[in-house]
Parts: C-alpha cells; structure tokens; sequence
C-alpha cells in the first residue's frame, strides 16, 4: 500500500520560514507525480507545488518565489521549504502522489501538517 506521512509544521511568525517533509512508502518516489496542497477551514483545497522526476516543477502563484518543491530519491521522501511565510499561509498541508501530474488532484495523499503563521 501507498502511505504517506507528513511532519515538519508549526507555528511561526509571519516571515519566519518552516520546512515539511513527507516520508513516502510502498512505491518509489521516482516514478509518480508528488505534490503539496493545503486546505484552511471554510475554504476550499489549494494546490500548493508539484514535481515530476526531480527537475519539473510547478507552483501556485500565491507561493512563487517563496516556497521550493524538492524530492530525496535514495530517502523516498518530498519536501517544502517554505520561506517568507504569511498568515494567508495558514492552513493543513498535505502532501499527494499519483502517476501523473493533474490539476493538484492525487490518488494518494497523508494525514497532513498544519501550519499556523501568526501576524
């Protein structure tokens, strides 16, 4: 079975930085489409960043410049960095898998991290 299990949220300040981590297990990392989203209470899901291989990247335009998307092939583990973080950053991440990269939308996806950044 495809499990994914995501740490690394908190609270910080606005501007402070954080960094998730999303450990995959029963595939490899290598051959699926991985990707962050994130969802705040009474909004709707926001796709955050996706990678394909370790070079294609795509990001939302409330996170350009700010967050980096990466993978860890040998530790089969996806990553987020966040920098310049806002309170409009505020929200449970989730970090997703499919085979192919399709509008944020995943067939596999963890229990999430929240993030809380304060003003």
């Amino acid at each position: 079975d495809v499990q994914l299990v995501e740490s690394g949220g908190g609270s910080v300040q606005a501007g402070g930085s954080l960094t998730l981590s999303c450990l995959a297990s029963g595939y490899t990392v290598t051959a699926y489409c991985m990707g962050w989203f994130r969802q705040a209470p009474g909004k709707e899901r926001e796709g955050v960043a996706t990678i394909v291989g370790t070079k294609i990247t795509s990001y939302a335009d409330s996170v350009k410049g700010r967050f980096n998307i990466s993978k860890d092939d040998a530790k089969n583990t996806l990553y987020l960095v966040m920098n310049s973080l806002k309170p409009e950053d505020t929200a449970m991440y989730y970090c997703g898998a499919d085979l192919l990269c399709s509008d944020y939308t995943f067939a596999y996806w963890g229990q999430g991290t929240q993030v809380t950044v304060s003003s």
